[in-house]
């Protein structure tokens, strides 16, 4: 057998180990969360928290579509009983963009009590959200209040973190982007359970603000 052949058979195993390797973290992933997410709020149970993830703000300070829907699905299960605290995790990076800011005055516009409300200004991706949700918030138990393709990862990220949780999707019509972003959430599944296997830690941990005492809403 030439060289040439032999480095060709090990890419082509390698791949194909790859591959392999690929589908069965997507396979274990959903096996972990599918059975319980929720579109209908009739069926979702009741949780102490719904975790509302950041997905961005326009150019005129207004919430993204994205972002709206699921602000809007969290105010729905709070009106409805089935949460009690709502916990937004957002981009508070730099001066020039405060999504928290615009997820606060939507929910607070929307009825909420800022009381029942508690921000994480450092969600900056989701396994960040969900990690600091247990270690910073100590969360329990939750909803997790986002698009039906990003949910499978948020539930399975919350289960491994320690949080009791389901998942409660928040779609509303069609989505820009939408396709990009399904297909991007799938390799996102792979980073995930790569990050909860190492127990990656985000770039900000510690601090004590539990979800079920004073709101730190006004405070940043």
């Amino acid at each position: 057998m030439s060289k040439f052949k032999k480095i060709r058979k090990i890419v082509l195993t390698t791949g194909i180990a790859g591959l392999v390797g690929v589908g069965a973290i997507w396979a274990y992933v959903k096996s972990v969360s599918h059975a319980v997410i929720y579109k209908d709020l009739e069926s979702v149970p009741a949780k102490y928290v719904g975790i509302v993830f950041g997905a961005g703000i326009r150019r005129d300070g207004k919430p993204s579509k994205y972002l709206k829907d699921r602000l809007d699905a969290g105010v729905l299960l709070y009106k409805n009983g089935k949460v009690k605290r709502i916990l937004l995790s957002g981009d508070n990076g730099s001066n020039r963009y405060d999504e928290l800011k615009v997820m606060k005055e939507y929910c607070v516009d929307a009825g909420i009590p800022p009381e029942d409300i508690f921000v994480d200004y450092a969600g900056f991706d989701t396994y960040s959200t969900v990690y600091r949700a247990k270690d910073l918030f100590k969360v329990d138990d939750a909803i997790m209040v986002t698009q039906a393709y990003h949910l499978e990862r948020s539930v399975f990220l919350g289960e491994k973190m320690g949080i009791s949780c389901v998942g409660f999707a928040a779609d509303k019509g069609d989505y820009q982007l939408a396709t990009k972003n399904e297909v991007r959430e799938q390799l996102a599944l792979v980073k995930s359970f790569v990050d909860v296997s190492r127990n990656r830690k985000p770039k900000y941990t510690g601090g004590n603000i539990d979800i079920r005492g004073v709101s730190n809403f006004y405070k940043k």
